[in-house]
């Protein structure tokens, strides 16, 4: 009788960790990192009970349990738990459970906290890979001919840099014509997206952030008046676990973020954002193209320059889905806004604040831009586009492209700061999707201020 049962739980147990498996879309994905506090977050193909379980790698005995939460259509089917144990400066394994039973991966799962360093020692170095455009083809609901998407073996060439995080520059999923009208459409697309066999060991062991771009928040080329941008809205913060949205529950996806002694501010180019050509005007705003028409909008702005003008850090990285220095007119370019971003770049300089770069996307294509400022440092803004879209050759003039950083091929940047507290130093390399080095450049944070 006993070997009996025993052959049966044999059998039964394949069974179960097989039907556990097929409740996983998507993940699990490790989100925002604090000293005290790490995201952690999956996606369900229905209802489910989630939990996580992990453990510092050094003591290995001792297990700890994020809250069990269930997942509902109406939050798309994902879980955003807290590890809420972890001690600073450490390095966890964990594992995920549905309804109770462990679903194993076949890629390591794992995340850390940051470190207490301040007043100890110096920053530790870090890096951190970034990039925007992130398509993957649905044949049944993409466009006719030629897939768009592709490059997807890009996801495992930027695990085996072995980055601390990602940073998503938007366009992070696309959003189709059957999509975005509807919350079914959109959780849809952005499952879809999430749930590529290619991306879940990248998703597993490195943390990430996000902003969005016009495909993840509505249709091309969208602006503030998108009908349904509270649900794009609602659907991006399920399926990201950043840390913080300062602008309030209905205003966007702007944030900020440190890691060690860096700080990211995260923008929202599209809640806001008037339309390139328009010819009317709200009331405050001038009622011809050439007035201070919004991109940004004022309550971002001021929150900018002042969150800007409160950091430290040596490096601040500004990061918007849009070009910001490239002077030419062109797509969804900061150049349209030229008002505006002149007095972002006034309040910069009137403020002396050390340290800004800017970072973004959107192009399909990747460049370095300086813009050499008068009595002060330059400012440069770093483009990094596709990772799987379609690539595109720019045709336009671009005065203040930095020579020999053009690249046209599928891409993502990694981008490592290191050095003493007194001497931190930023290295930029640009690997296309075989992890080819096509540039690399070196800034310190001594020749930004």
């Amino acid at each position: 009788m006993k070997r009996t049962l025993a052959a049966a739980v044999l059998l039964v147990l394949p069974l179960l960790a097989f039907a556990q498996e097929k409740l996983l879309k998507a993940g699990p994905m490790v989100g925002y990192s604090e000293m005290r506090e790490v995201a952690l977050w999956v996606q369900t193909t229905g209802p489910a009970k989630v939990r996580f379980a992990y453990w510092d790698r050094e003591k290995p005995a001792q297990k700890y349990q994020t809250a069990e939460l269930n997942t509902s259509a109406e939050g798309g089917f994902t879980a955003t738990a807290v590890a809420d144990q972890v001690q600073p400066g450490k390095k966890y394994a964990y594992e995920l459970y549905l309804n109770n039973k462990k679903v194993d991966r076949p890629y390591p799962l794992a995340f850390q906290s940051q470190p207490l360093w301040q007043w100890r020692t110096d920053p530790p170095p870090f890096k951190f890979a970034t990039g925007s455009c992130f398509y993957v083809n649905e044949t049944e609901y993409d466009r006719p001919g030629k897939p768009y998407g592709g490059g997807y073996e890009i996801a495992a060439t930027i695990l085996g840099q072995q980055p601390d995080f990602m940073l998503w520059l938007g366009d992070n999923t696309y959003l189709r014509e059957p999509d975005w009208n509807t919350w079914t459409g959109i959780v849809h697309r952005y499952g879809h997206t999430r749930g590529l066999p290619e991306l879940q060991p990248l998703l597993g062991s490195v943390h990430h952030y996000a902003t969005w771009d016009d495909h993840d928040y509505g249709p091309d080329n969208s602006d503030r008046s998108f009908w349904n941008k509270q649900q794009t809205l609602k659907a991006f913060k399920l399926f990201w676990a950043n840390p913080n949205y300062v602008l309030g529950d209905k205003a966007g996806v702007t944030g900020s973020f440190g890691w060690h002694d860096v700080q990211f501010f995260l923008l929202d180019d599209r809640w806001y954002k008037t339309p390139n050509h328009n010819t009317t005007a709200l009331a405050g705003e001038a009622a011809n193209p050439a007035g201070p028409r919004p991109l940004l909008g004022d309550a971002q702005l001021q929150w900018l320059v002042d969150a800007l003008t409160y950091s430290r850090a040596p490096f601040k990285f500004v990061v918007i889905g849009s070009q910001v220095l490239n002077p030419v007119e062109q797509e969804d370019s900061y150049a349209f806004y030229p008002q505006e971003r002149d007095k972002l770049l006034a309040a910069i300089a009137a403020a002396k604040i050390p340290g800004v770069i800017f970072l973004d996307g959107d192009r399909h294509f990747t460049s370095l831009t300086r813009l050499e400022r008068p009595g002060t440092y330059p400012l440069y803004d770093v483009t990094i586009s596709p990772l799987t879209a379609g690539t595109y050759s720019p045709k336009e003039n671009n005065t203040l492209l930095v020579p020999g950083t053009l690249v046209t091929d599928r891409n993502f940047a990694l981008m490592e700061v290191s050095g003493p507290r007194t001497d931190r130093m930023l290295t930029i390399r640009v690997l296309d999707a075989a992890g080819k080095e096509r540039w690399t450049r070196q800034i310190k944070a001594s020749e930004l201020k």
